[in-house]
């Protein structure tokens, strides 16, 4: 094959863009660097138990959409913040099934499509009420698949089955709805997008010395891999961002970002060892495979969905 005239020698054949280099030559000095890069990523990967580079294309990608529709159009947010938790809520109502406890994913997804808007759109007070019918449903809904044979089961089974689909609607759709209702507030979008990179910077925190500098386990038995040198990196990072967000976005004072940092540290801790325990109980690694890099869902939004709830307690105590 010849190359186009028009073309210069130097893009033709990237070998001249190197003297005294062949192609073979170039061509086998990128394999290097790219199994060297490779053998970097499987160590990361080995060691903190998430693919660096899928992580990374990811949350990018996430957080794009996020700052996007947070700046220019908060119905987007809220489009956005109702797919991920109704993918959430269906995502963990599945591992329960895995697990043995038979909870309903029909009316649980519903429940969430429901909530998150309606927090957003009417406020508190109709929060709670479709919050109260969401539970309701998946309750009633379990209640009549005993109709059918091979959802039949013993009482405390399915008293079982009705609890998970309770703490679901309790732990993700809940508390991701009060992000929705905190993005209602006047500012509401600056509180919404400042907590949110509070929790990414703690995760990256935690990420960055746990990985270099991680010694001594701070929960062996939840979570292996999370040590207090990756906790102190994670305040570190927390509260440095909480305070210049504090100033330059919340319009607060520099302390009150040292209280902010520090309580998102906390819940956004408690929220990740809160999920390595739920995971560790049932018996898996990752909650889905659905997001490369992360896991699932409910592995992207464990520190988040606390941290919306402490950053929305804030908010009321500051305003």
């Amino acid at each position: 094959m010849t190359n186009d005239p028009d073309t210069p020698a130097s893009e033709a054949d990237p070998a001249r863009k190197h003297p005294g280099m062949t192609r073979a030559e170039f061509e086998a000095k990128v394999r290097e660097r790219r199994d060297q890069f490779d053998r970097a990523n499987d160590k990361i990967t080995a060691r903190s138990g998430r693919n660096l580079v899928s992580a990374i294309g990811i949350g990018l990608a996430l957080g794009l959409v996020m700052v996007f529709s947070l700046l220019f159009i908060k119905d987007i947010f809220v489009v956005f913040a109702t797919v991920l938790v109704a993918f959430t809520v269906f995502e963990l109502a599945t591992a329960l099934r895995h697990a043995g406890r038979d909870v309903p994913r029909i009316p649980s997804v519903l429940a969430a499509v429901v909530v998150v808007p309606v927090s957003f759109y009417f406020g508190e007070e109709w929060q709670w009420i479709a919050m109260i019918g969401g539970v309701l449903l998946v309750v009633l809904w379990r209640l009549a698949e005993l109709a059918v044979p091979r959802h039949r089961a013993s009482l405390r089974s399915v008293a079982l089955d009705m609890s998970g689909g309770v703490f679901i609607q309790v732990y993700v759709t809940f508390l991701g709805s009060i992000a929705a209702l905190l993005l209602r507030n006047d500012g509401g979008q600056w509180w919404v997008m400042s907590f949110l990179i509070v929790v990414v910077s703690v995760d990256v925190g935690a990420y960055a010395t746990g990985l270099n500098f991680g010694k001594h386990p701070m929960a062996p038995t939840v979570s292996p891999k999370k040590t207090w040198e990756g906790f102190a990196g994670s305040w570190i990072f927390g509260v440095a961002s909480s305070v210049l967000l504090s100033i330059f976005l919340l319009d607060r004072p520099w302390w009150f970002g040292l209280i902010l940092g520090t309580v998102l540290v906390l819940s956004a801790t408690a929220g990740d060892l809160s999920e390595s325990l739920l995971k560790r109980d049932l018996g898996i690694k990752d909650m889905s495979t659905w997001l490369p890099g992360h896991g699932g869902f409910l592995d992207r939004l464990d520190s988040i969905l606390p941290s919306a709830a402490a950053a929305y307690v804030l908010f009321i105590i500051s305003t």
